[in-house]
């Protein structure tokens, strides 16, 4: 691995690892460190090039940000772990048990899509338009380019065939907002694409983890406590 990634690490018991999304850090699940790690062992991540971690010379890409995980549960001696990812954190999430599905006792996915038009136009069109404007200025600026690589996950990432998460036989739970910014039609796709998956919407938008805790936490708890 080129990079040390930064984390948080709290509790004792089984490894249950939280996956945050685009431009934010591991403080973003906050309410669900102080209420899982009474059970579980987290290990709150930074992705690459976020928060405190590095950016490091690999590609910014949600496949790589999949591969620092395999190198981080290896440098931890973490076989199998619990993952929960929340929008880009739920993509490399599945990016991850489609390559590494041994390691995955459970998943939790919220938010996610699985390519770009799973996100409503209301909140894909100005991301986009961002993106080509950050784009032109990047040779020139370094926050621009910065402000590049993150818009670019999002305008040109994912690209997950539904077809493919049939081979996903661990249970999941797709979890997201009433009002979230990813179609309701697309989380339900993703759901009925997974053979052994629970679908639970939560009132509220995107951030339901972050601001409605223990509406999520509940739903979480009851996911991982269901045969």
């Amino acid at each position: 691995m080129d990079i040390q990634l930064n984390y948080i690490e709290q509790g004792e018991g089984q490894p249950l690892i939280l996956l945050h999304g685009n431009g934010e850090d591991s403080k973003y699940f906050t309410h669900q460190i102080s209420h899982f790690s009474k059970k579980y062992c987290i290990f709150a991540i930074d992705t690459r090039g976020h928060g405190k971690s590095p950016r490091g010379d690999k590609p910014f890409t949600i496949k790589q940000f999949a591969e620092d995980l395999n190198d981080f549960m290896n440098e931890k001696y973490i076989a199998k772990a619990i993952i929960l990812g929340f929008s880009d954190g739920g993509n490399i999430a599945l990016e991850f048990a489609m390559k590494y599905p041994e390691r995955v006792e459970k998943l939790i996915l919220n938010g996610a899509n699985l390519f770009p038009s799973g996100v409503k136009p209301l909140y894909q069109w100005p991301i986009e338009i961002s993106y080509r404007i950050a784009k032109l200025f990047s040779k020139k600026s370094e926050k621009a380019l910065r402000n590049t690589e993150m818009l670019g996950l999002m305008v040109n990432e994912p690209h997950i065939n539904p077809s493919e998460l049939a081979a996903l036989t661990m249970p999941v739970l797709v979890v997201a907002g009433t009002k979230d910014m990813i179609k309701e039609s697309h989380t339900k796709l993703i759901y009925k694409s997974l053979p052994n998956a629970q679908l639970t919407f939560i009132e509220g938008d995107h951030f339901v983890a972050n601001k409605r805790p223990e509406m999520f936490n509940a739903a979480v708890e009851r996911f991982l406590h269901s045969e």
